[in-house]
């Protein structure tokens, strides 16, 4: 194997590791790393929108996408979803608590929450010269997307938010593989490539992922799309969250333990 590669039972006692860390993380630093981690995501996703809105095939954006995923992993930010994945792993190895975990996924997602609505509102601005202009291509694209995640659901009833729920699952499956691949490489590069497709995937599959729609609902609704924030909740927030957690928490954290965790050497 090559000298950058990191063997799936380390990766997983690497993952260990950084569940402690998070656990350990002051509220101050939960916030402040889930403001810039749901900020840079809302930038990578009004990328993709723009370069959607060119004369280019959808695959584009898809490509550009996990942009933001690498800025926040590489400056060792907090996303809620990928603590999905991680703290499930420190609970089970007995090296974070059940409170820590629900401290962390509760404050990061609200740090999450509040960058990405800070972010689509200076968006909103640039994007339509503090609202002289109807902002175009880019933002019509938005809107469609805004509607796609929530009103869509709504016509189909039980069945829509089933199906913002299964696509939570299956996004979040993708992005917590991506935050594992990252484990799988020591260098620069190397972790940048590691994560790169499986965030690709996901975006191109168009699967839902909640910090994603944090920027992509409100930065709809800004812009005048025919949503209400009980429609962004109720048919997207809400279901998508939960299966989000249930994509990283079981099809990715809890079953790359089981399979990769190394039992603790005896001590002689």
């Amino acid at each position: 194997m090559p000298l950058d590669y990191v063997r799936p039972a380390d990766l997983v006692a690497d993952a260990i590791a950084a569940a402690e860390v998070k656990d350990a993380l002051p509220v101050k630093d939960l916030l402040i790393r889930g403001f810039l981690s749901g900020a840079f995501l809302g930038i990578a996703t009004s990328l993709a929108f723009t370069v959607r809105a060119q004369p280019l095939a959808p695959i584009a954006a898809a490509i550009i996408f996990p942009v933001g995923f690498v800025l926040l992993v590489l400056l060792g930010l907090e996303l809620a979803t990928g603590s999905f994945a991680l703290m499930p792993m420190g609970v089970a190895a007995r090296r974070v608590s059940l409170g820590g975990l629900l401290r962390n996924w509760s404050w990061v997602y609200v740090g999450n929450l509040a960058g990405c609505v800070f972010y689509a509102l200076f968006f909103y601005w640039a994007l339509t010269s503090f609202g002289h202009t109807n902002g175009g291509a880019v933002a019509t694209q938005i809107k469609a997307a805004a509607v796609a995640k929530t009103v869509a659901y709504q016509k189909l009833g039980a069945t829509g938010w089933g199906l913002a729920l299964v696509k939570g699952v299956l996004a979040n499956w993708m992005v917590t593989v991506a935050v594992m691949m990252a484990f799988v490489a020591r260098s620069t590069i190397g972790k940048i490539t590691a994560m790169w497709l499986p965030i690709m995937i996901f975006f191109a599959l168009g699967f839902e992922h909640s910090i994603v729609n944090m920027f992509v609902v409100p930065a709809g609704i800004l812009l005048k799309a025919p949503v209400s924030m009980g429609q962004w909740w109720w048919w997207n927030q809400i279901p998508v969250t939960i299966g989000n957690i249930v994509g990283g928490a079981v099809l990715t954290g809890l079953a790359l333990y089981a399979t990769f965790r190394e039992p603790v050497a005896k001590a002689s």
